[in-house]
This record gives structure tokens, sequence and C-alpha cells, in this order.
């Protein structure tokens, strides 16, 4: 299903990687040399500590006014860096990449073709073949990729591949905020069904300059993330069936060693008064549901928080001199 009007905007986002910043440009422009569509490329710096936002300018400057540089005010992290390119994109079709250079552009158009063709909302990229370290990245890939499977019941290979391909009407219903990029086809399985998400192998490069962002400590994050999207897919309209379910959990256990408590003194006649045991049934009943509880309350607070006062998890930098009018790159 090939629609002509379409236009594609492909967002990457950076952070310290002013080595990579001229040939991902370079590697983008020569993909869609050719490309049917008009097509803008929004680069944001995700508060960079090197020169990597200057490099941008310079790719701006070099390769056209379709180059559409966002600076954000300091490091928000990649998921807002994400969100800030998505917000500023103009295109019907929404491309996201690395800019480490591991993602190659070349799938771009095979990505955009099928996902027209198959009609999908989202189309992600599957690194079957990936130019990682074993244990560092690939094994903790393979853990967080397993659980997420097992909790969203979306069902791909790779979901921490960044490079995706998405419909920009879909992902006006989706907002990222944490560290939830990596979570992006459960949050667009609340908002279409999951038969409308697909995968697609690509290519996958060994990283040649900067450093890598990952490591094994982010796969404890993916486990807490995990908490919070289990909650959302399962318990967001309906949050009291599960606060209600551990609360009778608890109170039950509470209320067995209260009333085994209430036998021993007014039936057997002892003191109860300085048992550990009573403490113990008074703080089960109270204390534990609220420190299981208070973490999900919180992110329930945060979503109600950015949502209903159309706040945003980042800041871009007010511009020092006028922008320039963007354009496309458009088919000759």
């Amino acid at each position: 299903m090939t629609n002509s009007n379409d236009s594609i905007s492909i967002i990457v986002p950076f952070y310290n990687e002013e080595g990579n910043v001229m040939p991902l440009v370079e590697h983008v422009s020569q993909a869609l040399a050719n490309f049917e569509h008009p097509w803008e490329l929004v680069l944001v710096d995700d508060g960079s500590s090197d020169q990597t936002l200057r490099r941008l300018r310079e790719a701006a400057e070099t390769f056209g006014n379709h180059i559409h540089v966002v600076e954000l005010q300091r490091n928000f992290g990649q998921t807002a860096a994400m969100q800030a390119g998505i917000d500023q994109a103009r295109g019907t079709l929404l491309v996201t990449l690395d800019g480490d250079l591991q993602n190659d552009p070349a799938d771009i158009p095979g990505m955009i073709e099928e996902l027209q063709e198959r009609d999908l909302d989202l189309l992600v990229g599957w690194r079957k073949n990936r130019k990682d370290t074993l244990v560092m990245r690939k094994i903790p890939s393979r853990i967080a990729n397993r659980l997420i499977r097992k909790v969203t019941g979306v069902y791909l290979h790779d979901y921490g591949c960044s490079l995706k391909v998405y419909r920009a009407s879909v992902m006006e219903k989706v907002r990222l905020y944490g560290e939830m990029h990596r979570f992006i086809p459960a949050w667009v399985a609340t908002a279409v069904p999951s038969s409308r998400i697909g995968e697609r192998v690509v290519n996958h490069k060994e990283r040649l300059s900067g450093e890598s962002k990952y490591g094994i400590s982010r796969t404890f994050r993916v486990i807490i993330d995990l908490l919070f999207m289990w909650f959302f897919m399962r318990f967001r309209a309906r949050p009291g069936h599960l606060f209600g379910t551990i609360g009778l959990v608890f109170a039950l256990f509470g209320t067995l060693i209260l009333t085994w408590l209430g036998i021993d003194k007014f039936i057997m006649g002892n003191d109860i008064g300085g048992r550990p045991l009573l403490m113990a049934g008074v703080m089960l009943v109270i204390t534990s549901i609220q420190f299981m509880t208070t973490g999900i309350i919180a992110e329930l607070l945060a979503r109600i928080y950015f949502e209903s006062s159309s706040r945003n998890a980042y800041v871009i930098r007010p511009p020092r001199k006028a922008e320039p009018e963007y354009g496309w790159h458009k088919p000759s």
C-alpha cells in the first residue's frame, strides 16, 4: 500500500558522538539520494559535552536546509531526545536510528517500503547478526528481550534496535518518558493491535568511533521499567484491581496473625503486648502495601503531570539567532 503523499522524517539522537556526525549524515544522504519521497533529517543533540553540536551545525550548513538541528538544554537521556525529535518532525512517516553508525541507513528505504506494503503502523529492525560483545551487550540484550516479550505479549526478537519506522499518526498517541524508548513497540501496542507491528532483519555494524553508552547495569533498569510497563499495559484503566488484590493478600496474612494473637490473649490468657509478632501483624497490613505501591503510584502521577500540564521531559535551548527555514530533500 504505497502512498505517494508520504513524507519521511529521520530522527537521530546524539550524545558525545562528534566523530560519527558527518559520516552518518553522508550515509543517510547516499541511502536516500534517489528516494521517491521528500525527506528531512532531524538531528537531536542531547546536551553533548564534546564537539557534537558543532558538527551537527556544520552538517546542516554543508548538506542543506532539510537537515534540522535540535539542541537540548542539557543531557536528558535517549528517550527524551527521541521524543524531542518526534515532536519536531513534520513527516507522515518517522524513522529513528542511533547516532553511533551501527544502524545502517541503507536499510531505511526497504523498511519504509515494507511498512507500506504490509500496511503496518510500526516496523522494528532486528539485528540478527549483532556486531557487539557477547557478555556486555548480547547476553543482557537476550535476557531483556525475553523478559519484555513475556511480560508485554508483543513478540519481537529485538526490542533494543533503534532502527524503526512508525506512522506519525500513531506516535501522536504515545508519549515517551524516563527510559521507555526500549518499550516503544509495547507502548504502540496500547494504541493499535499488535498485528500492525512487524519486524525486519537489518544490518548491524561494529562501532568505529566514540564510546558505547550501554552496559550491564542497564539490564537492571530494564527490569524496573518492565514492572511499570506491565502495570500500564494491564492496569492503567483499572488500577484498583491491582491495588485491591495486593491489599487482600496482605490483609489476609495480617488478619491471620492478629486473629491468632487475639485467641492467645483472650482465650488462652497470655500477654501479647511485648511480642514482636503483634507489631509484625500490624506493619504487614499497613507498611508493606505502601512500599509495594509507592513506585507505581509515583509513575502514575508523573504521567498525569506531563500529560495534563503539557510539559515535556526535555527543554530545547532557545536559538541564539534566527533559525533557517527548514525544507525537504525532494526527489529529482
